[in-house]
């Protein structure tokens, strides 16, 4: 098995790409925005910078400090909040198939958890218990991170976890994050 990061951010030499993470804070604030309802002229107001610099950071040409984001983002009625980072671990299935474990049971938002989504060419919606036991048993045999990101919900996995249909390479290489999550004796935590 091969470990791989979700998405690297870095260049050659691990260098952190800043204009990634500069772009990535413009996605942030305007999505923060639009979630409450703000013009650019308001948010800025409200978090006491100009309309033209919130703009500047929207679109990746400046970078705000930490304290500037978090009252931008906090006047939008957002926090920030540190996050464990997922990485993955690539392994093979007996049929020679590639399969993706994360290196932690990630959660995911209500509204995504439970949604309609296409997965592997297949339409499902995850708030009916079956078909959620459907896509996930496809997902963790053959869905890429950010599949797996997307669409699977760490306590929802937990509890469909035995009624699973997992080839046994892919069972064993996810079982310790289930056995973690049930605060099972021999487990990380």
């Amino acid at each position: 098995m091969t470990s791989t990061p979700a998405g690297s951010v870095f260049e050659r030499g691990g260098v952190p790409d800043v204009t990634f993470w500069a772009q990535r804070g413009g996605w942030l604030f305007k999505q923060a925005r639009h979630a409450a309802s703000m013009k650019q002229a308001a948010l800025a107001s409200a978090s006491g910078t100009s309309r033209t610099t919130l703009s500047a950071y929207e679109h990746g040409r400046k970078s705000p400090t930490l304290e500037t984001a978090g009252r931008i983002l906090d006047a939008a009625g957002f926090r920030l909040a540190l996050e464990p980072k997922v990485e993955f671990t690539r392994g093979v299935a007996a049929d020679g198939r590639p399969f993706h474990v994360p290196s932690r049971l990630p959660r995911l938002p209500p509204s995504r958890a439970l949604a309609r989504v296409t997965v592997l060419g297949r339409a499902y919606d995850l708030a009916d218990r079956g078909q959620r036991r459907e896509a996930y048993a496809a997902l963790l045999g053959a869905g890429g991170p950010e599949d797996l990101l997307a669409h699977v919900d760490g306590v929802l996995l937990v509890e469909l976890w035995d009624e699973l249909p997992l080839p046994d390479a892919v069972r064993s290489a996810w079982l310790p994050l289930v056995r973690e999550a049930r605060g099972e004796p021999g487990s990380k935590s």
